[in-house]
């Protein structure tokens, strides 16, 4: 693998646009990119004021080489250090970054770079969109999660007591650069919790990269740099063609959603402490949406079983139970109550994105929530595939 300090031309690279017309824009994917930020990004960042936004426990390995990157090619770089965690995603802290950027005495053709996991880009991205009515931003994700899923198609936001990312903007970065050396200082955790979010591609939409999954598992677990472009480019390549197609989420970009419906509610009922991992949500969810699906007669036991394997060979929670004690234990109504404040929910009614079988996921409006609720309901104790 290349060292994470330094950049060989020889390194695996892809570029996957994301084509929205005008507002079109590279994802940058490969080892030691943050070496070449200058040059990579110098259409966006040339001349202008850079402030980056970043992740403290990021910050203190890799902020030094993105600075002195920019730096070649920014008129000014400033920089703004948060804790990268699940509370920082709050009104309160998207306050206090508002009035620290505001200090530095910039002006509408500032840059703001998120640099850091999913909180960091969400967080950022809504100060980007909201400051000074609006103002351009980078994304330079360091989560496998934030490089194959949040980074990409414009989502931004923070967490309201009422539920997840309930307050945010669609506002679309100017470029995204995944670095995947950053990734090798990621604990094994956020690693897996990652992983789950691949994984959602294959089944959302592409049998034959779960498949390749299948194969490939363990070279993508232990980060080697041909398995990981391979795997985050076909991630973005399948994101950046449903956000073309559907930007604001008014139909096909809901499947990106799978598992997510029943992971939010597990999320909120663990109260956004760290003690549950995002990824590690919406694993335990994709399960129970396919559990739902059999229960619908439109996905297999087979399809049921291959999935939990899956996730359970990679070390990821398969119900959720498993993500902790506080959730084996949760009332299964309650649950449903945290479901029915998801953002997705319309007239009324909740929506399911449903497996129709590893490959083929299906937005649903008309799924009775008796349904859902018999899932949850199910003794969290039993273990399929594993």
């Amino acid at each position: 693998m290349t060292d994470q300090n330094t950049f060989s031309a020889d390194a695996p690279y892809q570029c996957v646009d994301v084509d929205l017309g005008e507002r079109r824009y590279p994802i940058h994917i490969g080892p030691g990119l943050l070496h070449q930020a200058d040059g990579l990004l110098a259409d966006a960042i040339k001349d202008r004021h850079i402030v980056v936004i970043a992740d403290r426990a990021v910050a203190g390995q890799h902020l030094p080489i993105l600075t002195e990157a920019l730096g070649r090619t920014a008129q000014k770089v400033d920089t703004i250090t948060i804790d990268g965690g699940e509370a920082s995603k709050s009104i309160t802290c998207y306050g206090q970054v508002m009035e620290d950027v505001l200090a530095l005495n910039i002006d509408r053709k500032v840059m703001l770079v998120a640099f850091g996991g999913g909180v960091i880009g969400d967080l950022v991205g809504f100060v980007a969109a909201s400051l000074l009515r609006g103002v351009d931003f980078i994304q330079i994700p360091t989560t496998l999660l934030a490089q194959v899923d949040s980074s990409v198609g414009g989502k931004t936001g923070i967490n309201a007591k009422a539920g997840k990312n309930l307050i945010g903007a669609f506002h679309q970065p100017l470029a995204v650069l995944a670095d995947l050396d950053v990734l090798k200082t990621l604990p094994m955790r956020e690693l897996r919790a990652g992983y789950a979010e691949v994984v959602k591609y294959g089944l959302l939409g592409d049998a034959e990269f779960f498949a390749w999954l299948e194969d490939c598992q363990e070279a993508v677990l232990s980060l080697d740099d041909q398995a990981l472009v391979e795997c985050v480019a076909t991630c973005c390549r399948a994101k950046a063609q449903i956000v073309a197609e559907d930007e604001r989420e008014s139909g096909k970009r809901a499947l990106l959603n799978l598992g997510h419906t029943f992971g939010h509610a597990y999320e909120a009922e663990a109260g956004y402490d760290g003690s549950v991992l995002h990824g590690e949500a919406v694993a335990a969810g994709m399960v129970d949406a396919f559990r739902l699906a059999q229960k619908l007669g439109v996905a297999s036991d087979d399809d049921l079983t291959a999935v939990s394997r899956h996730l359970s060979r990679a070390g990821l929670p398969t119900q959720r139970s498993m993500l902790s004690n506080k959730l084996g234990e949760a009332d299964a109504k309650r649950l449903m109550a945290h479901m029915q404040k998801d953002k997705k929910v319309t007239s009324g009614n909740i929506v399911f994105i449903i497996p129709h079988g590893i490959g083929d996921a299906r937005v649903d409006k008309t799924v009775d929530p008796a349904l859902a609720l018999d899932v949850i309901s199910q003794n969290n104790s039993e273990s399929l595939g594993q």
